[in-house]
């Protein structure tokens, strides 16, 4: 029986006003009857825009269906069979410009929660850990291939790979696999254990990951192949930090995004038995309008600031964060201080950072991507007191991989040229994708050109050994 409510079922999610003192997950995931009764909202459209819409083409209507019967087991087999890390993608996907985007259901009302239920089904399945939804291990094909980085593209790359009989290893420069997934995503968006349970599966098929391995530092992309790598895959993300280039950026208490966000993830800032150094600032002002920047403001105020500050020079429409990360950041009192841009960050005699100076913005014209071009107002200047300051302005990819690979096109903001189609790189037998290509994108967007490379080096490489 069709469910017509024009309305999804609510996520259950903590109070904010407890949630913004802990770590714990935001969103507590559907029960199977809110799961089952979401899934009769379904149309099961015979043209399926929803498909079409996910970057690695998830059959979704098949996989509802089955939550609709109660028949999860069969539901993950289903998800699994294009996507590597589903119980991820239900949590960090911006399905609204998605799948849901195209969803039939949201031309009146809200779509289908094609997001929520993805995540009840790989939660449910890393709960009840039915053996019988476990994939059978292919037979190996004597083909070896390095994969570098152990992010979303990497991951996914990795994964198809292996599911084809390749022997695949990853190499990680960090101590931990999972790339932004574990450095940059908040526990509270994204339990690490999940991250953990998810590589844990594609060791499962035979993928081997080495840590610490900087690739371009302790091996080199020609020595990867002497070492009897048959192709390369680069998937190494968007980890180079960009500035504003104003007076005071070097103060004490200047943070990139990135170093915040990793010390507090990663290096787990925010346990008590971890001595990760980090500045416990009581007022903080995060720059950017970014999910990096909602991620940034909204552990701040976790780790115990008063006031925490988004500083954006356009207004609350132009804002690039997901609707939902920012409906939650003004739920936990996240101030936000939009038409604003810093001019200036001021320092105490100690070289501490005591204020931002910013400029009221008013927005003119629209710019070549659309938006409205933001227009200093004179004489506007006013200071806000901050003791940190985090700029979360985005970030490029790193150019050690580049400066140690002869032949390796890249563009003028240093990420590796690959053909869309493909991801073939200049050097044969090599192939990027993800943030290390398109420069900071989304999680499932790094997913889609990981299983494109997969699809293009099996290819590769079947067609040499003809």
């Amino acid at each position: 029986m069709a469910n017509m409510a024009l309305k999804k079922n609510p996520m259950p999610e903590q109070e904010p006003l407890v949630r913004n003192k802990n770590f714990d997950e935001v969103a507590l995931g559907y029960t199977a009857e809110a799961a089952i009764d979401e899934a009769t909202r379904c149309l099961h459209c015979k043209n399926m825009p929803c498909v079409a819409g996910c970057p690695v083409n998830v059959r979704i209507p098949e996989f509802i269906a089955k939550v609709a019967e109660g028949d999860f087991d069969e539901a993950y087999k289903i998800i699994t069979s294009t996507n590597s890390l589903p119980a991820i993608c239900g949590r960090v996907c911006p399905q609204e410009t998605q799948c849901e985007g195209k969803c039939v259901r949201g031309i009146k009302g809200e779509p289908v929660a094609v997001g929520r239920l993805e995540r009840f089904v790989a939660d449910y399945h890393m709960q009840h850990g039915h053996s019988d939804a476990a994939p059978e291990k292919p037979e190996p094909n004597g083909h070896r291939v390095a994969v570098i980085g152990s992010g979303p593209a990497g991951l996914t790359c990795a994964g198809d790979l292996a599911r084809r009989g390749y022997d695949v290893t990853i190499f990680e420069a960090f101590h931990k696999p999972g790339g932004v997934l574990v450095y940059g995503i908040p526990e509270f968006r994204l339990p690490k254990d999940i991250v953990a349970q998810e590589i844990k599966k594609l060791e499962y098929f035979g993928v081997k990951v080495v840590t610490d391995a900087v690739v371009g530092r302790a091996v080199s992309i020609d020595e990867l192949f002497e070492e009897g790598f048959e192709a390369v895959f680069i998937g190494t993300g968007a980890g180079l930090p960009q500035f504003l280039h104003i007076p005071g950026e070097n103060m004490l208490g200047v943070y990139s995004a990135n170093e915040y966000l990793t010390r507090i993830n990663l290096m787990k800032a925010y346990l008590p038995e971890y001595d990760t150094p980090i500045k416990k600032a009581k007022r903080i002002a995060v720059v950017g309008g970014g999910n990096v920047a909602m991620d940034a403001a909204r552990c701040a105020k976790r780790m115990g600031a008063d006031e925490v500050y988004i500083v954006y020079r356009r207004s609350m429409n132009e804002l690039p964060a997901r609707l939902e990360e920012v409906h939650h950041a003004q739920e936990e009192e996240i101030i936000f201080k939009l038409l604003n841009n810093p001019v200036r960050i001021l320092g105490d005699e100690k070289g501490h950072v005591c204020g931002l100076e910013c400029v009221e913005m008013e927005l003119g014209e629209p710019d070549e991507s659309g938006r409205r071009r933001p227009v200093a107002k004179e004489g506007s200047n006013f200071v806000i007191d901050v003791d940190a300051v985090i700029i979360a302005i985005g970030t490029s990819p790193n150019p050690l991989i580049k400066s140690t690979t002869e032949g390796l096109d890249t563009n003028r903001k240093g990420c590796i040229v690959a053909d869309e189609n493909t991801m073939a790189t200049s050097r044969e037998g090599v192939f990027a994708g993800g943030d290390a290509v398109t420069g900071a994108a989304t999680v499932i967007l790094a997913m889609g050109a990981g299983k494109t490379a997969a699809q293009s080096i099996d290819e590769y490489i079947q067609n040499k050994s003809k």
